[in-house]
């Protein structure tokens, strides 16, 4: 990740681990403000928490992030206080690592002052009935036009927006709408075509690629537990 520690203009990005035993497990961190052992949550404070008034950021985040409660909710509530959370792009899944992966990318401005940044999120839903993609159909630069040109010029997020109402990919969501949402964030409107979902399934491949990261994630945290106990139990006998 580029420097987050002052506005410049070209705006830091983040890919946090997840998705992969990489990402599994409780974190470290005890200098946050709500601690948590979601690593893609601290990865999210450690980020915005950095950013000087007027920095800027857009990091891409698994859907957990947008709905987890809890912690969650108080992480999101921080971030639309500190920062203007002006554009969420809803990707299609399996676009970082594992086929059932779904993503997002979050794009945040940070404040001048600690609350009350964002007045309004726009979001961007590049998933409903988009194409299974992979290394038979490559995500490409072209299916991010339709969301370039919705975003506008202005990197902060304040170019003039069209909200496209409920046929559309691009909508508009007051802080207030957010709130009643309990800080819900992962927003949906667009109703799945069932013809294009069955013409859209994984691969056995991707099946079998997403099986076996969710197998290692699983070793790997079994194989932590195992280390926790044995520990203990050479205390206990000590």
């Amino acid at each position: 990740m580029r420097s987050a520690r002052r506005p410049n203009t070209n705006p830091p990005s983040a890919n946090p681990p997840f998705g992969t035993k990489k990402g599994a497990g409780g974190g470290s961190r005890d200098d946050l403000t709500f601690p948590t052992s979601n690593k893609q949550l601290m990865f999210l404070q450690h980020i915005y928490r950095a950013l000087l008034p007027g920095g800027r950021a857009a990091v891409v985040l698994p859907d957990n992030v947008l709905f987890e409660e809890g912690r969650g909710r108080e992480i999101r509530a921080d971030l639309m206080d500190k920062c203007d959370l002006h554009t969420i792009l809803r990707l299609p899944t399996g676009i970082f690592y594992a086929q059932g992966v779904k993503t997002n990318v979050l794009c945040f401005t940070r404040g001048t002052t600690e609350k009350g940044n964002t007045k309004k999120v726009w979001v961007y839903d590049l998933r409903t009935n988009a194409p299974a993609f992979g290394k038979r159909t490559p995500f490409t630069v072209g299916y991010l036009k339709p969301f370039v040109d919705a975003f506008g010029a202005d990197p902060n997020g304040k170019s003039k927006r069209k909200d496209q109402g409920e046929a559309g990919r691009f909508r508009a969501f007051t802080r207030d709408e957010i709130a009643k949402r309990n800080d819900n964030l992962d927003i949906s409107w667009l109703k799945d075509d069932e013809a294009h979902h069955e013409d859209s399934l994984a691969d056995p491949e991707g099946i079998v690629t997403e099986i076996r990261v969710e197998l290692e994630g699983a070793l790997e945290e079994l194989a932590g537990l195992d280390e926790l106990l044995k520990r203990d139990s050479i205390g206990a006998v000590a």
